[in-house]
């Protein structure tokens, strides 16, 4: 099965009081990424870089417990590749 490489971005913003939040990032239900949001004033610029066949991908980002934080995700955008962001949870790669 033929695949095609996609680097795609989205910034995350937090707004959290306490110990810092952990996140993970799932592609579908493959684990990309799990990392700490120990920022007050800033936002973070995610990169996933796929090499995937052509289709449609969920991508969600999932407070870990204990955790009050609310994540936001915006700025969509594909940097390399034949992919485009459907909405802010739905990532398409095109055949070309």
């Amino acid at each position: 099965m033929k695949t095609r490489f996609v680097k795609a971005l989205f910034d995350l913003d937090c707004d959290w009081e306490g110990l810092p939040p952990t996140y993970r990032i799932y592609v579908n239900d493959e684990l990309f990424a799990e990392r700490t949001f120990d920022f007050t004033d800033a936002y973070l610029t995610e990169m996933l870089q796929i090499q995937a066949p052509v289709g449609t991908y969920t991508v969600r980002v999932e407070p870990q417990k204990p955790c009050l934080a609310k994540f936001v995700t915006k700025n969509h955008r594909i940097a390399v590749g034949p992919g485009q962001w459907v909405d802010d949870a739905t990532l398409m790669v095109n055949a070309r």
